[in-house]
């Protein structure tokens, strides 16, 4: 099950990627992107879901934190074990939080341009938390489960 819900929170990230980028083209060409919008923030939200379970039941997260000796002492002293544990979780908690503020202003009526900055701060901190597989010792296939 760990492995299916893995792929699916992976998976998501193209989709969050994609629809978060139209966002902000569609906003930038002063199009209506209210349907781009909420398809961001229903994948955001589902990814976080996943993302939590994987962090508090699967072996990168929570766990590692728990049954690491010396717990996150530790586990903050080792680049791969940090990132997983704290700077992953972290960075994408914020995107989304950002995410879900720059919909509902857009939505209630506020300027595009407070929108797309929300967004572009977003999709940095996405870039800079996935785990890209060029990253050493954190990388992740570009679509897990296909190849």
């Amino acid at each position: 099950m760990n492995t299916g819900l893995l792929h699916l929170h992976n998976l998501l990230r193209w989709v969050i990627l994609i629809t978060l980028i139209w966002s902000i083209a569609k906003l930038l060409t002063k199009q209506d992107a209210l349907k781009t919008s909420k398809i961001l923030l229903i994948s955001a939200h589902t990814t976080l879901v996943l993302g939590l379970y994987q962090y508090f039941f699967g072996p990168v997260g929570f766990q590692l934190v728990s049954q690491t000796p010396g717990g996150m002492k530790e586990v903050m002293k080792d680049a791969a074990g940090r990132f997983w544990a704290v700077e992953h979780i972290t960075s994408m908690i914020l995107a989304i939080v950002l995410i879900t503020i720059g919909h509902i202003k857009y939505k209630k009526g506020g300027k595009p341009g407070t929108t797309t900055v929300l967004y572009l701060i977003a999709l940095l901190l996405i870039l800079s938390a996935i785990p890209w597989p060029f990253r050493a010792g954190i990388g992740r296939p570009w679509f897990p489960g296909l190849g």
